[in-house]
């Protein structure tokens, strides 16, 4: 199985790297215009002016707070501004989906659970359980935490197998994979892309926001190339005015992942983290 995986994988990385050309910037010069399904009208006349309120943002925002020390009356914040300004959903550990499940009562906000946050250092069973767990309590999506020294020490079968017991526990729902590309060459980009399409996830996502690095339009871009307009990208780390969201948007993103979302759809700046 192992060397079926890595016959696979090394052909998609062979594959990018001949259309990319390997060390180009995707958007410059003759790249990738990836197709972005889902985000019809977002972003298409390019970077908004400062200043300007951007509600058609806030459909593809996923509204997050996962700092540990995070309250009762931050989590009831949160689901208040997710109600108020449209958000597609909130995103939370998974001991806090009770809660914010019962804040968001009535409304069309989602509930999106992490899992293995924020390492991806659990077994796959694990995690499989804290998905059925954070279901059970009520969340519609789930963002889990690829295993990332697995993927490093090129362990693929354990990779996918992490992610497809994930993907089974979740019962269909949505399954985004954390890749946390900050720690990430460009081929180990490209690998997990391919492994977590192959073991059914929904989305890829760039990161955890408790790590190094961010979103960048380069890696949105390579991540949409890879997996093709059958999964959705999700873009988060480093996502503070409305203009990141237009150029993730451009890029390849469907989804954005901001903890200083009222401030990005207001038309602010925001400073700091998530």
């Amino acid at each position: 199985m192992a060397s079926d995986i890595d016959r696979i994988v090394d052909a998609v990385v062979a594959k990018v790297q001949q259309e990319l050309g390997r060390g180009a910037v995707p958007g410059a010069g003759a790249s990738v215009t990836p197709k972005v399904p889902g985000a019809a009208g977002v972003g298409s006349g390019g970077a908004a002016p400062s200043g300007r309120p951007r509600p058609d943002l806030a459909r593809i925002i996923d509204h997050t707070l996962l700092k540990p020390e995070a309250t009762r009356d931050d989590l009831r914040r949160l689901c208040s501004e997710a109600m108020a300004w449209h958000f597609f959903s909130v995103c939370v550990n998974s001991a806090n989906v009770p809660y914010v499940r019962e804040q968001l009562r009535g409304s069309t906000v989602a509930v999106c659970a992490v899992v293995g946050f924020p390492l991806g250092a659990m077994t796959p069973n694990a995690k499989a359980f804290e998905t059925t767990e954070a279901l059970r309590a009520g969340a519609d999506e789930i963002d889990m935490v690829m295993n990332v020294g697995s993927l490093k020490s090129r362990d693929y079968p354990l990779v996918l197998d992490d992610i497809a017991r994930v993907v089974g526990a979740a019962q269909g729902r949505t399954v985004k994979v954390i890749l946390e590309t900050g720690m990430l060459t460009r081929d180990e980009k490209v690998i997990a892309c391919a492994l977590s399409k192959a073991a059914g996830a929904s989305f890829v996502k760039t990161s955890t926001g408790f790590g190094q690095g961010g979103a960048t339009v380069e890696d949105i871009a390579l991540m949409r190339e890879v997996v093709g307009p059958e999964l959705g990208v999700k873009a988060s780390g480093g996502v503070r005015t409305a203009s990141d969201g237009d150029r993730l948007v451009a890029a390849g993103a469907t989804r954005l992942g901001a903890s200083s979302s009222v401030v990005i759809v207001s038309g602010g700046v925001a400073s700091g983290g998530y």
